[in-house]
């Protein structure tokens, strides 16, 4: 009896068997897909044919980076071709190379190219004033191929800005955003159309804010970053990671005229005024008293006998200027405009070119050890060439 029970179980698992390997054979995916079947532990790819790989995600999941803000910021980003009366002799390599007219052979026009941003639905564009400076025409070409021929509307040399206008229907944006609410290590792109290869966007991050003494401009309030800026690029936007406009490239401290990670950009907010200044007025109406200033070291307070004061020494003041007329001489240390303190002539600058022409300020200053005050009626700061003069 246990003979016969023991040759039935033989039996059985031999169809069993017999049937597996007909399945195995004829339809794999069957046994691919039984609940019952498991992966043993560290079967791999190569060993394990079997294995069913996940679907990919979709690429919306897969994508990182600042596709979202550059696909925002660039439809607004212009290339600008600046053509120029021929010049007697090409400019050298600068420290601070800005753009835009190089070298050409005497006799043949110059042609500067350059960035800029579309700040309205009417047309008016930012870029800088090297850009188009002493341009006889201005082409505009926009990212969808459209080419036309900008105005001008007016530029400001100190703090290199200039205000275009184009018209064509359909015109992209920009966003503006707050350089104010900037801090070192946020996130920038820079866009513009470096070496006239076409649109072109760059990363980095906010290397410092409020660069100034640069002698790159009169008016300097810089955003620093390292973000590749080359030739071509002056005049673009610098973008936060949403996309939003917070500033206008403008320069790079270069040896040879290449990137070496050290960018300057206006603040939006400082292009922003002078643009709204260009526009209504044609013109930035800024105060000036007419003096030739110095920084007040402690070796120098102490070399001209002057005491523990705090200003800014008087070296010149320009004849029949407000200052000459109001009676401030060279060697007063001007201690406050109004109620503003002013401890270096770069804060003297900026209060004196914040007062509005033609209005009657007190100014205090030290003379001979004694400080008296006297009223400086405040004039239009005259047009560059640019000087020291505040």
């Amino acid at each position: 009896m246990l003979k016969r029970l023991w040759l039935i179980f033989a039996q059985a698992v031999t169809v069993v068997l017999a049937g597996l390997f007909v399945v195995a054979t004829l339809k794999p995916q069957w046994l691919r897909n039984a609940p019952w079947r498991s992966v043993p532990q560290g079967v791999t790819a190569q060993t394990e044919r079997q294995i069913a790989l996940p679907p990919s995600p979709p690429a919306s999941v897969m994508r990182t980076g600042f596709s979202q803000a550059a696909r925002l910021a660039s439809p607004a980003v212009v290339s600008i071709t600046a053509s120029k009366a021929p010049a007697r002799a090409g400019r050298g390599n600068d420290s601070f190379f800005g753009m835009p007219f190089g070298p050409h052979p005497r006799g043949s026009p110059q042609l500067g190219l350059g960035s800029g941003v579309i700040i309205s639905a009417d047309g008016v564009l930012l870029t800088n004033n090297h850009v188009i400076e002493g341009a006889s025409d201005i082409e505009v070409m926009l990212t969808d191929g459209r080419q036309v021929r900008a105005t001008l509307v007016g530029t400001d040399p100190e703090t290199d800005v200039a205000v275009l206008r184009i018209d064509l229907p359909n015109l992209p944006v920009i966003t503006m955003g707050d350089a104010g609410s900037l801090q070192v290590g946020d996130v920038v792109l820079a866009i513009g159309n470096p070496f006239n290869v076409g649109q072109t966007v760059t990363s980095g991050i906010v290397s410092a804010l409020g660069r100034n003494q640069l002698g790159i401009n009169t008016f300097e309030n810089f955003i620093q970053t390292d973000a590749a800026i080359n030739p071509g690029n002056s005049g673009g936007a610098l973008v936060d990671a949403d996309g939003r406009l917070i500033g206008i490239n403008t320069a790079i401290f270069s040896r040879s005229g290449g990137n070496l990670g050290i960018g300057f950009a206006i603040p939006v907010d400082v292009a922003r005024q002078v643009a709204s200044a260009l526009l209504k007025d044609g013109v930035v109406a800024r105060g000036w008293i007419g003096v030739q200033t110095r920084e007040l070291t402690p070796e120098l307070a102490e070399a001209l006998n002057l005491g523990p004061v705090r200003g800014v020494l008087i070296g010149g003041v320009v004849a029949e200027a407000p200052a000459a007329k109001a009676g401030l001489k060279p060697g007063d240390v001007l201690l406050r405009i109004g109620p503003q303190t002013v401890a270096t002539p770069a804060e003297l600058l900026a209060t004196v070119a914040s007062l509005k022409p033609k209005t009657l300020v007190d100014v205090s200053i030290q003379r001979a050890g004694k400080t008296m005050t006297l009223q400086v009626d405040v004039a239009q700061r005259p047009r560059p060439p640019r000087d020291q003069d505040d």
